[in-house]
């Protein structure tokens, strides 16, 4: 298992980094881009975890939920 950690500069950038990235690769977004409409529910619909970034315990708990399923289920 690995992480891979961008720094983008606007909302959209996600949307390519979907194509650049590994096909079994989950990426991480701000939850406020669920909210984007037609973004949001392109986000949505590939299967983007979404984290609230102002909840810093919510936020912890959405990472180590998804850290224990990929250990869990051995991917990568």
């Amino acid at each position: 298992p690995y992480v891979i950690v961008c720094n983008h500069q606007a909302s959209l950038d996600l949307l390519g980094m979907v194509e650049v990235i590994p096909e079994r690769c989950v990426p991480i977004a701000k939850k406020e881009l669920m909210y984007l409409g037609t973004v949001g529910w392109a986000c949505w619909l590939s299967g983007i975890i979404f984290i609230d970034r102002r909840r810093r315990e919510d936020a912890i708990h959405v990472i180590s939920q998804t850290a224990r399923t990929i250990q869990h289920h051995n991917v990568r």
